[in-house]
């Protein structure tokens, strides 16, 4: 089977899968573009993409397609119109539950990093600014014992609670869109109740058009003015010109961000600003991660191959 790999992958999955497969790999590590999209469905049988990569409902529905099955590589599949690939006999797979944990740590990552000031207090040392402690340097906000508020309680947003409820003795209250039963967190009922009262904010809620700008203006103008901000879902979760607007305006505290609603684009107004920490989508940036992903790919193609039910369809 002819299998189309759009960016190189962890050494262990291109071995498993040149194994397996009769691989292509593109020569770039920039995203597909549509025009590569709709020529990839048209030339091969399954395409193994990754994020960015530009499988549109137009450059879908454009293709006389040969592709049966598009074996996404990682949890987040708004790159990939799935209705549109339906519609044209394509099967959509993705791989959930590998990037759990190490998304989760990302956001723990960020949560500290903001409450703390280490980003700024980085860029002091190594600027050649710090002149030694003092009693009132830098004071940020303790993590310990605050409510943490979680937009979306999926896998990665329940492990973002263990490790603040365990680690921290947090309090964890959530908004969800289907009423879930969660030991030792508080369903609330929407996203502006949960910014009310929380001091940090975590979106963690799946990208795509239901949920894109789900975070704008009137949850941060109901955030904390110490409260911050951390997304690790998707860029376009969040109205990243109301964000911008509310951290200007001192609405509220600060923000850790992993992604972009223009991605890899990062407005000036954000990399100015010194309570704000910026990752380059660090998410799942981890060999045994990303490895784990590939392979759980990997998976999904070999059971289309074998005619047997996809493990993991979207």
């Amino acid at each position: 089977m002819k299998l189309l790999i759009s960016r190189l992958l962890p050494p262990a999955v291109m071995e498993r899968a040149r194994a397996e497969f009769d691989v292509t790999l593109r020569d770039t590590s920039d995203p597909m573009t549509q025009a590569e999209a709709t020529q990839a469905i048209e030339e091969f049988d399954a395409i193994l993409p990754t994020l960015g990569d530009q499988f549109t409902a137009q450059s879908i529905l454009a293709a006389k397609p040969r592709a049966k099955l598009l074996a996404n590589f990682g949890v987040g599949y708004n790159h990939i119109d799935v209705d549109a690939a339906h519609e044209q006999g394509i099967a959509v797979t993705n791989t959930p539950g590998a990037v759990t944990d190490a998304t989760a740590d990302v956001a723990l990552t960020l949560m500290l990093m903001t409450a703390r000031r280490a980003g700024e207090g980085e860029r002091l040392v190594r600027a050649g600014k710090w002149t030694g402690w003092q009693p009132t340097q830098m004071l940020g906000l303790h993590l310990t014992g605050k409510t943490i508020g979680i937009i979306g309680m999926g896998r990665i947003g329940q492990a973002i609670a263990d490790r603040c409820r365990h680690g921290f003795g947090c309090k964890i209250v959530y908004a969800n869109r289907s009423v879930k039963d969660i030991d030792g967190a508080t369903q609330l009922g929407n996203v502006e109740e949960v910014a009310a009262v929380a001091d940090v904010v975590v979106a963690a809620t799946p990208g795509g058009a239901e949920t894109r700008h789900l975070i704008g203006a009137d949850v941060f103008s109901a955030m904390q003015s110490h409260a911050i901000f951390v997304n690790i879902s998707r860029g376009d979760v969040v109205d990243e010109a109301a964000l911008i607007f509310a951290l200007q305006d001192g609405q509220i505290g600060g923000a850790g961000l992993d992604v972009y609603e223009q991605e890899p684009r990062v407005p000036k107004a954000l990399t100015d600003m010194e309570n704000v920490v910026l990752l380059p989508h660090l998410g799942t940036n981890t060999l045994e991660v990303r490895t784990s992903m590939g392979m759980m790919a990997l998976d999904n193609l070999a059971a289309f191959v074998a005619g047997k039910d996809l493990p993991n369809p979207v």
